[in-house]
């Protein structure tokens, strides 16, 4: 018996010193389940998992929202300013207003700028084209070299009918060539033209030399006169050579060319301009390109861009249903994702007004909404195109249907009453990070970051749980490994104490 107690204290020693092993091993997951026989890892994951089920399933749900959200409003933004710029584009290239043509080269003709042409019918004689005085020097000049040192002094002015030039009054600062531009021809020449004085130089070489040529902007109002005054023992033959006036015998330049005005009659009433390029008639720019002595009059007409304006209309409205298709799947009551967001709505209705909304601004009765040109809106919403009745606009109103379709005014497309313009309203305001999509993306981005947040302090907390109830159920086995050894040596000793007796 005596030896017997000894091994039961012996085991009972190891039993304790093993306990407490295991209670105070830092990794206490490899232990788990040794005790009891359960899974307890997977028992703690479930646990876990349980705990915070809920709060990770309505931070999922607020991501996937969130995404949603996102991915709706740039789909709104981008199909809007789409739409708005397609639009733009086709309005500002002129394919939509009345079209200007002439049937010879002799005069080109287009629609100024910011102007509308409802018709024209004209016909253009020109005489004379505008043109611009050139001199060119009549000596050579050395690339070795000085062409000489001093000023020059230009005037300008007008040749008289007797042949006299008369200055115009203007003050022109002389040009001082200095030695180091009499070194070159080329840098006498940008002087001249850096002087900003009307009259522009360049150099040509040919197999005699280097020549300097003159030449001045159109009109008779711009003829010039430039004296040289060589400075006290400059190089000789010196600036003189540059000389620009109307005698014949001045030794500098010649005038190749005489400054003058255009001469041209349109249907008959004789019109004289300083410039090639005419814009005084109503809307209308005329171009000049040569004499019609010879080929006869130019005749200038319109023609109306029927067609392409009803090829807009039935484009605009196919590309307003697309777009309004996707509005409606953003903001439908019950599964848009986009349903509670003021901005998607507010630009529902905004495309919605579209069809009655005021293009032209005229108060003559003719047509000035889409409906009143033939386009109509269906039960859902869409639209779609009376044919009858938009042949009759464009027969009966041409004018008012273009001027729907013109280009919008402003620095942002957005000034005017036009289509192009109403239409680019409504995506400058989609855009807005104020009030418009801009904002609403703006806000869900910011959701998005709150969110991560709040699932990585999620994260971090189901971490610590995880720790603590592993560092718990770990415990809890190596007690339960110490009571099962005890109850293993205490049903030894039983069996050994029955065999004995």
């Amino acid at each position: 018996m005596a030896i017997t107690t000894t091994s039961a204290t012996a085991t009972a020693t190891t039993a304790k010193t093993a306990t407490t092993t295991k209670a105070t091993t830092p990794n206490l997951a490899n232990a788990l389940g040794a005790g009891s026989g359960v899974d307890t890892t997977a028992l703690v994951k479930s646990l876990v998992e349980a705990q915070f089920a809920n709060k990770n399933a309505l931070l999922a749900k607020k991501s996937d929202t969130l995404t949603a959200q996102i991915s709706s409003v740039a789909e709104l933004k981008s199909g809007i300013t789409g739409f708005s710029a397609a639009l733009t584009t086709l309005a500002e290239t002129g394919g939509l207003s009345t079209q200007l043509s002439s049937s010879g080269a002799a005069v080109k003709v287009s629609v100024a700028a910011g102007s509308k042409v409802a018709s024209l019918n004209a016909s253009v004689t020109v005489a004379r084209l505008a043109t611009s005085q050139v001199a060119v020097t009549k000596d050579t000049f050395s690339t070795t070299e000085s062409v000489g040192t001093g000023t020059l002094q230009l005037q300008l002015g007008s040749v008289q009918t007797d042949g006299t030039f008369k200055g115009n009054g203007t003050t022109i600062p002389p040009i001082t060539i200095t030695a180091g531009d009499a070194t070159s021809l080329q840098k006498v020449a940008d002087k001249i033209t850096a002087a900003k004085a009307g009259v522009t130089a360049s150099v040509v070489t040919d197999a005699n030399g280097q020549r300097l040529v003159l030449r001045s902007t159109d009109g008779a109002n711009q003829a010039f006169t430039m004296t040289a005054t060589p400075d006290s023992g400059s190089a000789t033959p010196g600036l003189e050579r540059l000389n620009v006036d109307f005698d014949a015998d001045n030794g500098g330049a010649e005038v190749v060319t005489r400054a003058g005005n255009a001469v041209f009659s349109i249907d008959g009433v004789p019109m004289v301009s300083a410039s090639n390029t005419v814009t005084g008639a109503p809307g209308v720019k005329l171009e000049l390109k040569a004499v019609t002595t010879d080929t006869g009059p130019v005749t200038l007409s319109s023609s109306k861009p029927t067609e392409a304006l009803t090829e807009a209309v039935n484009n605009v409205v196919a590309a307003y249903n697309e777009m309004l298709a996707s509005v409606n799947k953003a903001t439908d009551p019950i599964t848009g994702d986009l349903r509670a967001d003021p901005a998607a709505v507010a630009m529902k209705r905004a495309l919605q007004r579209l069809t009655s909304a005021d293009l032209t601004g005229a108060t003559d009765g003719s047509p000035k909404t889409l409906s009143s040109i033939g386009v109509a809106t269906n039960n859902d919403g869409t639209l779609r195109v009376d044919k009858d009745m938009l042949t009759r606009a464009l027969a009966n109103n041409p004018d008012a249907v273009e001027a729907m379709f013109a280009a919008a005014t402003g620095t942002d497309g957005t000034t005017g009453t036009s289509l192009p313009a109403a239409l680019n309203r409504i995506a400058a305001t989609a855009k807005s990070t104020t009030l418009g999509l801009g904002a609403s993306d703006k806000r869900y981005a910011e959701a998005q970051t709150t969110l991560a947040k709040e699932q990585a302090k999620v994260a971090e907390q189901t971490d610590a749980t995880s720790t603590r109830m592993t560092q718990q159920f770990a415990a809890s086995e190596a007690r339960v490994a110490a009571y099962k050894a005890q109850q293993t040596f205490m049903e030894n000793q039983i069996k050994m104490w029955t065999r004995s007796e």
